[in-house]
């Protein structure tokens, strides 16, 4: 969840100014970074709980934990909310849950270096706490209204809007977690390329991080409840972005989808604003009912942009949201997947060429059905498994042209193999999960916690 601005930034006078505001996230390859996002619930270890904010030994405490790393905390209402250190930042999701957004790095080994840091600088800090940590799409245990709700503007303002305007939009906040990269491109055009081709591929990259199959601890019918959450949340700012693959698509485009999407708030002198369901279209005219005769500024912008939610998200780069949490070793795997097909030129060419000729409604059938039947999902002749193996062999290939060598000489193409295990065996995660249930937990949900904690 995105931190408040620290400026608010220049006036805004015109649409041009906020299409110019992405079109400057615009970067030769040779300044092509990767940021990587991940998601993990808390939990007591005692009785698996979820970690609530003021409880001792809970949530607050985790943070100034923390600070003994080097990390400072950020503080909301004087209360410890987040950590940032370097070019990196610890946030809050509206449930507790522990999110790091990493700084942006040259390849994915120094990705995994950095999750692999964070994860054991966590675990210190847990468990002197009696806290643990896991990473799944979706909470398998508690109910919504077991779930702490951390003290912060933007969310009650969320939790306030959500039942408006879909039936899931508070498990979304509370009860999903996600693993995601944030990657650049050269210029509009390069823009356009990855996001079709990116958008077109996310349902695939969903069915191989399927990992949400249990709701209050017995299975839901789905594979990646997580990814099904969102096509109830809120219509106005999730989906798949159809406009994307029309011609004449770019970042003016996407600048008039993003002024559609109704806004959530404003931030003022430490203080969210609620602004929600109003339009940012009337802010510009300094018709806003929250803030009447008042333009808004590019803190605003940089916000309201925050506040969309689709597969594949543009900001001053783009983000690839498809995928549920998981373990460490997927947690590098994301990455190294959309660097292999997005940051190589072939690659992306070839993932274009394996997308040519999908039609809209064949991506959305993708979209539609990836959450129950993951790699068995049917696309024409084939299934998704077969599309994976496809797209997995094209990332590989790109990692390998790349030819970023970690201190043992390797590429960084070895970061892909949990991916083909899952595409090779047609077994999502969440199949092994349920597998588990039914065989090793004899119907009981409990041992994941153990099994399958960070």
């Amino acid at each position: 969840m995105s931190a408040p601005p620290n400026s608010r930034g220049a006036t805004i006078t015109g649409k041009g100014q906020l299409v110019d505001y992405i079109a400057t996230g615009s970067k030769p390859p040779s300044a092509w970074r990767i940021g990587t996002e991940h998601e993990k619930f808390v939990f007591h270890l005692a009785d698996h709980r979820p970690a609530a904010y003021d409880e001792p030994n809970g949530i607050r405490d985790l943070i100034m934990g923390m600070t003994r790393f080097g990390w400072d905390p950020v503080y909301e209402d004087e209360k410890p909310l987040a950590l940032i250190k370097d070019a990196c930042s610890i946030t809050l999701e509206p449930g507790g849950q522990f999110e790091l957004s990493g700084a942006p790095l040259e390849s994915v080994h120094g990705t995994c270096s950095e999750v692999h840091t964070h994860l054991s600088q966590v675990r210190e800090v847990a468990k002197e706490l009696g806290l643990g940590m896991i990473g799944l799409g979706f909470e398998p245990q508690w109910r919504l209204q077991d779930m702490p709700r951390m003290p912060k503007g933007r969310s009650e303002i969320m939790r306030r809007y959500m039942p408006k305007v879909g039936t899931l939009g508070l498990d979304m906040m509370h009860r999903t977690c996600t693993v995601q990269v944030n990657l650049d491109f050269e210029s509009e055009q390069d823009m356009v390329r990855k996001f079709r081709a990116s958008l077109a591929l996310q349902p695939v990259a969903t069915a191989l991080f399927a990992a949400s199959p249990f709701t209050e601890g017995k299975p839901n019918g789905f594979l990646s409840y997580r990814s099904h959450v969102w096509t109830d949340t809120d219509p106005h700012r999730s989906g798949m972005l159809d406009f994307v693959f029309e011609d004449g698509f770019g970042f003016e485009r996407y600048v008039d989808y993003i002024l559609d999407v109704p806004m959530y708030f404003v931030y003022r002198d430490g203080v969210y604003i609620d602004a929600a369901g109003q339009s940012f279209r009337d802010f510009m005219a300094g018709r806003l009912p929250a803030l009447p005769g008042e333009l808004p500024h590019m803190g605003d912008w940089s916000d309201h942009l925050t506040t969309a939610f689709p597969e594949v998200r543009l900001k001053r780069f783009l983000e690839m949201r498809g995928a549920d949490g998981g373990p460490w070793r997927r947690l590098c795997a994301l990455p190294a997947l959309w660097v292999g097909l997005l940051y190589d030129s072939a690659a992306l060419d070839a993932a274009l060429e394996l997308t040519k000729g999908w039609t809209v409604a064949e991506i959305n059938h993708l979209r539609d059905n990836v959450p129950k039947l993951g790699l068995k999902t049917p696309f024409r002749d084939v299934t998704v498994r077969e599309l994976a193996l496809e797209m997995l062999a094209i990332a590989r290939q790109g990692l390998h042209r790349r030819g970023r060598l970690n201190s043992h000489g390797e590429d960084e193409t070895f970061y892909l193999d949990t991916l083909f295990a899952i595409a090779g065996s047609g077994r999502t995660p969440a199949e092994e999960l349920l597998a588990d249930y039914r065989d090793r937990w004899h119907g009981k949900i409990d041992p994941i916690y153990d099994d399958y904690a960070y």
